[in-house]
């Protein structure tokens, strides 16, 4: 440990996993559940909204979103999330992660409410209004990216912080899957309530007036687990290392640690100004010094987080799409509105609960145990492999008796995206960036990671696109295909192996011995064993 770490932080390191932990890990860990809810529950309904708003009483199938309204109903939350991602990031580390921290939730709430308030009957005044409240639900789901990570990661205890840090996106898992469920009761009840025949059949009557109220209550029901848990959020301290190396005020970070802490800590307020002193705690962020510290980190952070999040958003948002295009779904005229909707659920709930949960799960009860650089890279090697599995033989998936072996395999590019990649590209900004630069960094990783989520969710929905009009979508310029898509995913699956190579291994360190922060004085000599931490700081 290096000669000016401060009492107070090294209380922190060293204690032992308590309830506050488990406290922080709840409060932050619904703010990720209704992120995930939110962002992923309109996949859900995109095939009701185009039902609904752009029936065509002469087409032999029922009404799709057209590609440019598709484009950016999928992708409109994301644009907004990149953007609160860089805002939000920056001023954590200007104005406090606390102070900050309620602001986002109230965003959510509002803006889950006012998406399903959309306004009017008419599709374009109806698309207008979800699509601003969207954006700005994606604003203030973009701020708890890195403010939940940088509380958490401050917080935590240096043995268990991957796997706390882990714990809070994996209620990410949850929300996707809180979502399917809550489709499938609102869906299922609509169906038993309001009979409907198939669109082949009654092609006005397929689509109840009453279904415009699905979508609504699914969009909206987000709400509910980000308002419970805003009280707790103005409950908890501004954490220690903000207090100290950031905001330089010693005596009110021993203060708030001696009460969650339940001990009595020294306010050490001479080491606080002789560290705010030295030149090693004053870079800043377009320095040389950044650059030579934590620039390749910052491109490792940003490069994998940006390949991620394109086969990640690409699989998730339109796995519907997917699911119809090997047959795994009924054909949609075989089908009424609501049934659809229930459908789909089920489909994309099956998939959470089989792959997206467990692999949530399985990186947290592992992160602190393999490390963080071996789950990426195992992560992103089987997503490749699996991705390829699927993509090459494609006809052979598409073939009614190799439907389920199909839905396993895809489920494992979800298992092992989440034991990987997904994960792991949250926790490591969350660490090895200085204090005063914590959340900027995260926030812009997250935002580039957020870039390919926009990739994914604009690009997939025309790549898709098969080049016979039969195989398109209404309205949709050629694309590849399905299969070369996939395949695709498969390539940029392996770069992100290849990125993963400049991301450093955090795994049972200090955040201080990790940024270099506190580090000893100009020509004190450091012990052999820290000297040998070459993957962590940049020497």
């Amino acid at each position: 440990m290096a000669r000016n770490q401060l009492g107070v932080l090294d209380a922190l390191d060293v204690a032992k996993t308590q309830w506050y932990h488990f406290t922080a890990i709840i409060i932050a860990g619904m703010g990720f559940f209704t992120d995930a809810y939110d962002l992923f529950s309109i996949s859900l309904v995109t095939k009701l909204l185009g039902r609904i708003y752009y029936y065509d009483p002469n087409s032999a199938k029922p009404g799709t979103l057209p590609p440019n309204v598709a484009a950016a109903v999928n992708g409109v939350a994301l644009c907004g999330t990149l953007a609160g991602q860089l805002f939000f990031g920056w001023l954590g580390d200007k104005m406090g992660r606390k102070r900050v921290y309620g602001l986002t939730l109230v965003l959510m709430v509002v803006c889950s409410l006012a998406s399903g308030l959309s306004l009017g009957h008419q599709p374009k005044g109806v698309m207008a209004t979800l699509c601003f409240f969207r954006f700005w639900l994606g604003f203030g789901i973009g701020g708890d990216y890195p403010l939940s990570a940088t509380i958490m990661s401050e917080y935590a205890n240096k043995k268990t912080r991957g796997a706390f840090i882990a714990a809070v996106f994996a209620m990410q898992g949850f929300g996707i899957l809180a979502g399917g469920i809550v489709a499938l009761i609102v869906s299922s009840a609509f169906d038993h309530a309001y009979k409907a025949p198939p669109y082949s059949a009654d092609r006005a009557g397929s689509t109840v007036p009453e279904a415009d109220y699905i979508w609504r209550i699914i969009v909206m029901f987000g709400a509910i687990p980000a308002a419970m848990t805003y009280y707790w959020r103005m409950k908890m301290p501004e954490t220690a290392r903000y207090t100290a190396l950031v905001a330089k005020n010693a005596k009110k970070a021993a203060t708030d640690m001696s009460r969650v802490l339940n001990v009595d800590l020294e306010a050490e307020e001479e080491k606080v100004e002789r560290i705010a002193r030295e030149d090693s705690s004053n870079f800043g962020l377009f320095s040389r010094e950044f650059a030579r510290r934590h620039g390749l980190h910052l491109v490792g952070t940003t490069t994998t987080w940006f390949l991620l999040d394109i086969a990640y958003y690409s699989s998730n948002l339109f796995q519907k799409d997917i699911f119809s295009k090997v047959g795994w779904l009924p054909k949609p005229e075989s089908m009424n509105a609501v049934h659809e909707v229930f459908r789909i659920a089920k489909a994309q709930t099956l998939i959470a609960l089989c792959g997206t949960v467990p692999g949530y799960w399985f990186t947290v009860a592992f992160i602190d145990h393999i490390g963080r650089f071996a789950i990426q890279m195992m992560g992103f090697f089987f997503m490749t492999v699996f991705m390829f599995a699927l993509a090459i033989p494609y006809h052979h998936w598409t073939l009614k008796p190799n439907h389920i072996g199909f839905v396993v395999m895809y489920s494992f590019t979800f298992f092992f995206a989440n034991f990987g990649p997904n994960a792991t590209t949250f926790v490591v900004p969350a660490e090895i960036f200085p204090a005063r630069l914590r959340s900027t960094c995260h926030g812009i990783s997250a935002a580039c990671g957020k870039a390919g989520a926009i990739v994914g969710a604009f690009g997939f929905l025309y790549a898709a696109q098969g080049k016979a009009l039969a195989d398109r979508d209404a309205g949709y310029p050629p694309g590849i295909g399905m299969k070369n898509s996939l395949i695709m995913l498969g390539v940029i699956n392996f770069f992100g192996m290849v990125f993963t190579l400049l991301v450093p291994e955090s795994k049972g360190k200090s955040l201080e011995e990790l940024t270099g922060e506190n580090e000893d004085e100009p020509g004190q000599t450091q012990q052999p064993q820290e000297m040998s931490a070459v993957r962590t700081v940049p020497q």
